[in-house]
């Protein structure tokens, strides 16, 4: 749930500022919230490292919600 919250709010932050949609801005929103998500399981946590573990594994998927993402943004936006 609250990684639903904090990728809405990236997105709608990069959407009012940007007017477009770019392979930089979608990296930008989804490192955004990876890094919230990352630094708040890590004052959970108290620990750095199992933070860092979801950072590392979770690569394969940012990079599909990254290109993914462009592609259907893109083609809504040009329907």
């Amino acid at each position: 749930m609250l990684r639903r919250i904090r990728l809405t709010l990236a997105a709608g932050y990069a959407a009012r500022r940007s007017h477009t949609v770019t392979i930089p801005i979608m990296l930008a929103v989804v490192l955004t919230y990876q890094v919230a998500g990352t630094l708040g399981e890590w004052a959970l946590t108290g620990s750095f490292a199992a933070a860092a573990q979801d950072f590392r594994i979770g690569l394969p998927g940012m990079l599909l919600q990254v290109v993914g993402g462009y592609l259907i943004i893109r083609h809504v936006i040009t329907k």
